[in-house]
């Protein structure tokens, strides 16, 4: 069975976009606003390789087409950016000055865990981009000797959870400015809660867009020096 499926080219985008319409199918059907299509789909595929004994670098590979998707879905974003780019560019400095909060907040959030729970440095690097895309998170994770699958793990659960509790931390802090709420999810909660984000309205959807291409290059920027903190 395992060579079966380690020949099989697409086996692993079958069984991501699978999984992933079942996670939703169960949110639907169930009426559970809590259960993110993600939370089920990554639980079926993990029991998959599992019981079939399928190395996970042949999975991933066979799903390489999803992973080479990120970087276009991500650029997609640029269409409702120009949409706001007026209300953008009045902006700029609270987008900005947001953008590099939420980023300093994560890094720091990550650099006290460490310390409290003696987190050795390789898992410390692949928890300082969690809060940042895919795309981005998992390169960082690893040029700072972090682990990528373990990266890839925990943005995905970040974005997860910031997905599900966006609407009630906005509701609980008063949020109430698309503008606010577009960049505080984007910056926290990368694409994941972007989508999010766009079910509020294409404002936030926008601004949560551009928090993400922000807080990515600051993290690029500052996470080795975050990453030199913890030896």
């Amino acid at each position: 069975m395992t060579d079966f499926l380690s020949g099989a080219p697409a086996f692993g985008l079958v069984l991501s976009l699978s999984a992933y319409l079942l996670g939703d199918f169960a949110r639907k059907r169930l009426k559970l606003l809590w259960l993110h299509p993600l939370l089920p789909a990554v639980l079926l595929v993990i029991a998959v390789l599992l019981l079939t004994g399928l190395p996970y670098e042949s999975y991933i590979e066979s799903a390489g087409l999803l992973s080479f998707l990120l970087g276009p879905a991500t650029v997609c974003l640029a269409i409702p950016l120009y949409k706001r780019l007026r209300l953008l560019r009045r902006n700029w400095k609270a987008v900005l000055g947001g953008a590099l909060a939420g980023v300093l907040s994560s890094l720091f959030g990550v650099l006290l865990l460490a310390k409290l729970t003696g987190l050795g440095a390789a898992e410390y690097a692949s928890l300082l981009p969690k809060s940042v895309t895919t795309a981005i998170g998992v390169g960082i994770a690893a040029e700072l000797g972090g682990q990528r699958a373990v990266s890839g793990a925990l943005i995905i659960l970040t974005g997860i959870f910031g997905s599900l509790s966006a609407g009630l931390v906005c509701r609980l802090f008063g949020l109430r400015e698309p503008l606010a709420k577009g960049l505080a999810i984007g910056t926290s909660a990368h694409a994941i809660g972007t989508a999010k984000a766009f079910e509020m309205g294409e404002t936030e959807g926008a601004v949560s867009g551009l928090a993400i291409v922000i807080s990515g290059v600051l993290t690029v920027i500052f996470a080795p020096l975050f990453a030199g903190l913890i030896g």
